[in-house]
């Protein structure tokens, strides 16, 4: 079988941030290959031979790596939609639900809520199975 592909769209800013990144790298162990696709996760997709199996993580942290680069955040999230609905082997993508809570008090935060959820949606709607976590429990959405 061909190895797992991990995609990694974290950025380590400080010790704490490398240390969860290389506590990660260690917990998959053999048989993953890492990208690293803070920003161009469209580009690292597209590079991978078909019927490899991915894992993209995460799609909130990538969402908030375009915001602070100033990216226009929409064309970037339909791209992304666009390459995962063109089937080429086993997709799974970690994301987090983050309009759940209550609203949030600064504009910036509001407007990342809203993104995220625009996001999940557009991914939800070409997966062909959508899974909430829990508790460690899986939750089937779609």
């Amino acid at each position: 079988p061909a190895p797992w592909a991990y995609i990694a769209t974290s950025q380590a800013y400080d010790d704490e941030m490398r240390e969860r990144i290389a506590l990660h790298r260690s917990r998959r162990g053999e048989g993953w290959t890492t990208i690293d696709a803070p920003l161009d996760l469209v580009d690292a997709i597209g590079a991978l031979p078909d019927g490899r199996p991915v894992l993209i993580d995460c799609l909130t942290l990538w969402l908030s790596n375009h915001m602070l680069a100033e990216r226009d955040i929409e064309a970037e999230c339909r791209g992304l939609a666009d390459v995962l609905s063109r089937p080429r082997g086993p997709w799974f993508v970690v994301s987090n639900e983050v309009g759940q809570g209550i609203v949030p008090d600064n504009a910036l935060a509001r407007r990342f809520r809203d993104a995220a959820g625009r996001l999940n949606q557009q991914v939800a709607a070409v997966a062909s199975a959508v899974l909430l976590m829990v508790a460690g429990l899986p939750l089937k959405v779609k």
